[in-house]
């Protein structure tokens, strides 16, 4: 069979419906939805977890960087296990995990608990996650900024309509009745999708787009090759002090907010009030997720590293923005959901302009070890803890983060542009 299969590589015999691989697409969405608040809806929880046990915020905080860390840098494995045994076994396993990690922090009395916690967590969302965003890659070599966007903001705006009622839960029933019920009810969701995950046998979909603005290679790179080739690490390192930026805003959005004294304060935006921290964190999801198909859409079109100039270069002036005037409770409401929708899209250009540079064949995999620049960045969110921590105030840590971005956004139009047209154009005849 698998011989047949390869036959029709070249003929459209084989070609599966839009309709199909846009439910393909569907179904990763809805699985990356589920694995959101393991991520987002973290925030809320940190307060009362101090208040309870009376640790320090950035001892606490280490559970979110574990997350992240376990999230991102076995991606590569799993990504392995994707490549070569399909999508279905990674996103079931992955969901099992998710419900056991935060079935744990429901039970935990000690740091070391709460660590654990996350970490299995951390591993079987970074499972779905990797898989998810892998499989989009190979259904949609047509338009890869636009499906890595549309798979990634379920991940990032999956959150959203979830905000006021785990916030709510926590008010009536407690932090660890609400860590119980979400991590077991999103954990059987994701167990159910699973099933219905394929990937794409060779001949279902379209060949590689070629236009001037997309630089795509037609040879697939092995994972072992890649982490060898220097651009592979120039992209690591733009997607490290990007990416560290935004993860400090969403481990610490609530924190900031209550530092800043404007947490609890009432703020009334398009004919709705809530409460500045719980207005801004929805606002931030809807945002965090529409940037990923918009920006990857956009990028489609005018190329990857054109896209990163103007998003990171927004970020850079939307993170001091908010340093500047987010004191104010509406400017924070308005300021943060900048930064979020200017952050966001690093999860559908990276991952888009990865397998652009080193092919489809190893998509999930390579676009896992690309990935792993998020853990990476994880790291710095209990640095950026410990400096407001020593100094009191968040300014240092906002003016880096935004000098950061400003870096970032010129390393892609100037170094990474012309240098990948050198690496595809060497690709194309060796």
């Amino acid at each position: 069979m698998t011989d047949i299969v390869q036959g029709a590589a070249t003929s459209t015999a084989n070609r599966v419906s839009d309709a199909y691989r846009w439910t393909q697409l569907a179904i990763g969405v809805g699985a990356m939805v589920m694995i959101a608040n393991y991520q987002y809806g973290w925030t809320f929880f940190v307060p009362d977890i101090q208040k309870k046990f009376g640790w320090d915020r950035a001892s606490i905080q280490w559970a979110f960087t574990l997350f992240v860390l376990f999230e991102t840098w076995l991606v590569p494995v799993e990504g392995w296990f994707v490549d070569k045994y399909g999508p279905r076994l990674v996103v079931l396993i992955g969901g099992i995990l998710c419900a056991i990690g935060w079935a744990m922090n429901a039970q935990a009395t000690s740091l070391n608990g709460y660590y654990l916690g996350m970490i299995i967590a951390g591993i079987g969302a970074g499972g779905v996650y990797g898989t998810c965003v892998g499989n989009a890659l190979k259904w949609f070599p047509d338009k890869r900024g636009l499906a890595a966007g549309i798979t990634a903001a379920g991940f990032g705006a999956g959150s959203a309509l979830t905000v006021a009622p785990i916030q709510a839960m926590i008010k009536d029933s407690g932090f660890q009745a609400t860590f119980l019920y979400f991590g077991l009810g999103q954990g059987l969701i994701i167990v159910i999708l699973a099933f219905f995950l394929f990937a794409p046998k060779t001949g279902q979909v379209p060949a590689v787009t070629q236009n001037t603005n997309i630089i795509q290679t037609r040879r697939n790179y092995a994972p072992t090759e890649v982490i060898r080739h220097p651009i592979f690490w120039l992209m690591y390192f733009m997607f490290v002090i990007v990416g560290a930026g935004g993860l400090m805003v969403t481990a610490n959005l609530k924190p900031i907010a209550a530092d800043w004294k404007i947490d609890n304060v009432p703020v009334t935006l398009m004919a709705m009030t809530m409460t500045a921290v719980t207005f801004a964190a929805t606002i931030d999801r809807v945002l965090n997720g529409l940037t990923r198909p918009f920006f990857g859409w956009i990028s489609d079109m005018i190329g990857r590293e054109n896209t990163m100039f103007l998003a990171f270069g927004m970020e850079g002036v939307g993170i001091y923005a908010l340093y500047m005037w987010g004191h104010d409770p509406v400017w924070f409401v308005l300021l943060s959901g900048f930064v979020f929708f200017a952050w966001g899209e690093i999860y559908s250009l990276f991952p888009s302009t990865c397998t652009d540079t080193f092919g489809s064949k190893f998509a999930t995999t390579n676009a896992g070890l690309l990935y792993t620049a998020k853990g990476t960045a994880a790291l710095l969110v209990p640095v950026a803890n410990y400096m407001q921590q020593s100094s009191g105030t968040w300014d240092t840590v906002f003016i880096i983060a935004a000098g950061a971005n400003i870096l970032a956004s010129l390393l892609a139009i100037a170094v990474l542009k012309p240098w990948r047209k050198v690496v595809v154009a060497k690709s194309q005849t060796s």
